[in-house]
């Protein structure tokens, strides 16, 4: 029973439901990958670009895709300045008219690090072996309803790891399986000026790691296993050919 283009890939051995499209994920540096060592853009010459009403999905191999984004910074009296709402504002938008459950701001071209979530609940399948997804689970699976994250650092990933097909909105039909922890732990700031700590499990946590990804200069094509890289080959040439198009 699919949920937007998000399916579980053929190594999950969890008897998950099928998942909603990710539309604009990003997630954690494992391992040895690194990303690029471009420049990141300093605060000055970010502020033209933050005009949220002209914000749209960049597309594989804009460089922004490519940049570490730069923190965010806070007005002196801690709260959150009105340029970040209105991108943090169009960014929303831009993902519930994509249909995504996350987006990064790197994906509209802001090489800031935010990311938002809104991870639906799932009542799952029991004929089907698809367990529910929950925001009362322990940790939970889904989000209670949209979450933004301001400089967010994952912490604490869990030992236990699944692989799960995903998508990428600025990588358009390119999927392929990656293996992620079950569960992890991050730490941001709210629209309220607030830090907070949450820790999540399932398709939120691979989520809060998908998104990350995209604040560190990482793309699916990065963590694919290396079956679903030769199969999506063409395809990544294909947009590569066509430049880097943006869309609403």
């Amino acid at each position: 029973r699919p949920m937007g283009g998000f399916f579980i890939g053929e190594g999950n051995a969890r008897g998950r439901c099928p998942l909603p499209s990710f539309g604009n994920l990003a997630i954690w540096k494992f391992g040895n990958l690194a990303p690029p060592s471009l420049p990141a853009p300093t605060l000055r010459t970010l502020r033209p670009m933050l005009d949220g009403s002209s914000l749209k999905i960049v597309l594989h191999p804009a460089p922004v895709l490519r940049l570490k984004a730069a923190p965010v910074v806070l007005l002196p009296s801690g709260q959150v300045s009105d340029a970040t709402k209105a991108v943090v504002a169009r960014m929303v938008e831009v993902m519930r008219k994509h249909h995504g459950i996350g987006l990064a701001a790197p994906q509209v071209g802001i090489a800031q690090r935010i990311f938002i979530v809104d991870v639906p609940e799932d009542e799952g399948d029991e004929a089907e072996g698809w367990e529910p997804r929950l925001k009362t689970d322990d940790p939970p699976g889904a989000s209670d309803g949209l979450k933004v994250y301001l400089n967010p650092v994952l912490h604490k990933p869990s030992r236990e790891s699944d692989t799960q097909e995903e998508g990428c909105l600025s990588l358009p039909k390119i999927r392929g399986r990656i293996v992620r922890p079950m569960e992890i732990a991050v730490t941001a700031t709210g629209l309220d000026g607030e830090q907070f700590t949450s820790r999540g499990g399932e398709l939120l946590a691979r989520c809060w790691q998908h998104e990350y990804d995209h604040l560190e200069g990482v793309l699916i094509i990065d963590r694919m296993l290396q079956a679903d890289r030769m199969k999506t080959k063409k395809a990544l040439k294909d947009l590569e050919a066509r430049g880097e198009p943006s869309r609403g």
